[in-house]
């Protein structure tokens, strides 16, 4: 039985629907992502689960209890928002032990625990002092302990990486793993960053249009992606995509022509690549040939117009035109980009077969029929 599940929960103000029959299962010490874009109904989700609001329709679940109506202190469940949201009056030692200290925790232990927590956060060395003395990342693992001091049976965390510095943003997505692992506590991580999707998640639960789109390792979201939108969420510079024709086992694209694996409906579709899949060289001698095999996928040549290359961090952007006016998007590293000439040169784009994703005009995954 899973920790936690949402079954067929719905959410609206007014008019707007929130949340349309939303369903969603957790394993106990499982850390989910809710990943999505902004006012897709992330926060509401956990206001939800955490009682503050109630749902209009569907039920929510903790261990074996019915929870869609139960009061929020009565649910074990520790929370952390973006904006700290600490008690100014008050320690950082003091803000982490308000909650031991509402179930009646003795003060010896409530120094303990407090200790504890602020240890394995890396700010034992402030617990003196008032929230308006601490840097943005000292608030934010204060507001983190705050939620982890009473040991909740569940953490939910509304993007609380938001207000912080790039520096420490980086720094957390790797520690984070490693305390939420420590507190053995079940976590949703509410964040519209898919770089924290990726990095934090056990799964990714993509949130839209008042459901789940996919909810899956993050691994497998980004390379099998179930519906072009969510294609899109995932990478930067994001995914390029094109219209194509399945016909007579193969798709038609560019002007060229990929051999298919397995069987797809033939007509119009569209075709999905990613920058990385993309390969540029000076060599011009395999454009517009036959494929070519490379290791365990094949390439096809395509002769384009080197427009523009931008650095980005240690790898570098460019931005390719094709013959008829199409733009392309494809990553290298800053060493390899270092020997491409520099605007507007005839280059061969490489585009690696295997990795092209395909889906129908309306943005619904297109796979090959059962054998």
């Amino acid at each position: 039985m899973s920790y936690l599940s949402l079954d067929q929960v719905s959410k609206r103000f007014k008019d707007d629907i929130v949340l349309d029959r939303a369903s969603l299962s957790i394993e106990r010490g499982e850390t989910v992502v809710v990943f999505g874009p902004s006012g897709c109904g992330k926060t509401v989700l956990l206001r939800l689960i955490a009682g503050i609001n109630e749902p209009d329709a569907g039920q929510i679940r903790m261990g074996n209890r019915d929870v869609t109506y139960l009061e929020p202190e009565h649910r074990n469940i520790g929370m952390a928002f973006q904006n700290f949201a600490l008690y100014p009056h008050l320690s950082a030692f003091d803000n982490i032990a308000s909650p031991l200290k509402a179930r009646g925790m003795k003060g010896g232990e409530i120094e303990g625990r407090v200790k504890e927590v602020a240890g394995l956060l890396k700010i034992d060395h402030v617990l003196h002092h008032l929230p308006k003395a601490l840097s943005n990342g000292q608030k934010q693992r204060t507001s983190l302990g705050r939620a982890l001091a009473a040991n909740p049976g569940l953490l939910l965390l509304d993007d609380p990486l938001r207000n912080v510095d790039a520096k420490l943003r980086y720094e957390m997505r790797i520690e984070l793993p490693r305390v939420l692992k420590a507190f053995e506590t079940t976590v949703i991580y509410v964040t519209q960053d898919y770089k924290e999707a990726m990095a934090l998640g056990d799964r990714v639960a993509v949130l839209m249009g008042g459901g789940f789109k996919q909810i899956d390792h993050p691994s497998v979201i980004y390379k099998d992606p179930d519906d072009l939108d969510v294609a899109r969420l995932f990478g930067d510079p994001t995914v390029n995509v094109l219209d194509g024709r399945i016909a007579d086992g193969a798709v038609e694209l560019m002007g060229l022509r990929f051999a298919l694996s397995g069987q797809f409906e033939p007509g119009p579709c569209r075709v999905a690549l990613r920058p990385e899949s993309i390969e540029v060289t000076l060599d011009d001698t395999a454009a517009g040939a036959t494929a070519i095999d490379v290791g365990d996928s094949v390439r096809h040549g395509l002769e384009v117009e080197l427009d523009a290359v931008t650095p980005l961090n240690v790898r570098a952007v460019m931005l390719l035109k094709t013959e008829d006016g199409r733009e392309l998007l494809a990553t290298c590293s800053e060493d390899e980009a270092s020997r491409l000439p520099r605007g507007h040169k005839k280059v061969t784009a490489h585009i690696r077969a295997s990795d092209l994703l395909f889906f129908t005009p309306s943005g619904a995954r297109l796979r090959p029929r059962p054998s």
